[in-house]
């Protein structure tokens, strides 16, 4: 794969394993959320189509972008964002409740550089977003899937791996965390021998948590179970 892959282009593993990652659940939309999402989403909300996203147009300048996958009520994307006002920020959550959530603190915190998707990562990533346009990318605590038969469904995978080198930038930064030791070892197993990465942590393989993550309500749970908190960083080649 390369940087100047067509942006429609889709590899064709992907083409013949389309395993989901996520199960979307009908969950209680509140009325600030549903109101937050009335108001606030033709402002703030991306669109899904088959067309390459203008990321100048969509934010009105030309900035560094970071994307964040499953942004959960967007605590970690808003804290990013309010703290790097220079960096432009596309969230994607296929739970509109927790898109509603996220415009809650847009509004209430006036944070501009913010925009949000609510649709599948993998479509986004393989149509809206054009090859090397993206300076970093962020997924906290996906769904580890537990069970053995599940683990197919786990998000980072090989072929997903492909799709994060093809919109990051040479140099650009992925960055990781989960409570669940075996997926951070999961993780580790797929991008530490993926050609287009190299973990830049110390011999650990893992990173101490960056101060610009917050300790998220997934965290604290986890804190709370018992369990501890893995922390990765790879740089794309």
């Amino acid at each position: 794969m390369t940087d100047n892959d067509s942006v429609t282009s889709e590899p064709e593993n992907l083409k013949h394993r389309r395993i989901r990652s996520f199960v979307l659940r009908m969950g209680r939309m509140t009325a600030g959320q549903q109101r937050a999402l009335d108001a606030l989403w033709p402002r703030f909300g991306i669109e899904y189509t088959t067309d390459s996203l203008n990321l100048d147009e969509v934010f009105g300048r030309h900035a560094p972008r970071m994307i964040e996958i499953g942004f959960g009520t967007g605590e970690a994307l808003c804290a990013y964002a309010q703290a790097h006002p220079e960096v432009d920020c596309l969230g994607i959550e296929v739970h509109r409740p927790g898109a509603g959530h996220l415009l809650l603190q847009v509004e209430q915190y006036g944070i501009s550089n913010v925009r949000a998707s609510c649709h599948d990562a993998v479509e986004v990533l393989t149509h809206q977003l054009v090859p090397a346009s993206i300076d970093a990318v962020h997924i906290f605590f996906p769904d580890p899937w537990h069970k053995a038969r599940h683990h197919k469904r786990r998000l980072i995978q090989p072929v997903f791996a492909d799709l994060l080198a093809r919109v990051l930038k040479p140099g650009g930064i992925l960055r990781l965390a989960t409570d669940w030791q075996h997926y951070a070892e999961h993780m580790r197993a797929v991008l530490d021998v993926h050609p287009s990465f190299t973990n830049v942590a110390d011999d650990t393989g893992y990173m101490p948590r960056p101060d610009d993550r917050p300790l998220t309500r997934f965290e604290r749970r986890g804190h709370r179970l018992g369990h501890g908190v893995w922390d990765m960083a790879y740089q794309r080649r």
